[in-house]
């Protein structure tokens, strides 16, 4: 039984785990120049950034040094 919105179960006990969630659908795109994507890959650019500036202070050189020091 569904009242007021809550529900109970068959012996008229409050079943406060029963109760769903709305459902609902995003139609946002996610593909091409959203707010999304472009968040996302300003994120990574600044991971990547200060990755090489901490693989800069470890080596003591540069990406194309460390590379070609392998």
């Amino acid at each position: 039984m569904t009242a007021r919105g809550y529900t109970t179960d068959e012996f008229n006990k409050l079943d406060n785990f029963a109760i769903e969630p709305k459902v609902y659908v995003d139609e946002t795109s996610r593909f091409g120049f959203t707010e999304y994507a472009e968040k996302l890959n300003g994120r990574l650019a600044m991971i990547g950034f200060v990755s090489l500036v901490a693989l800069e202070v470890v080596t003591g050189h540069g990406l194309i040094g460390f590379l070609t020091s392998l």
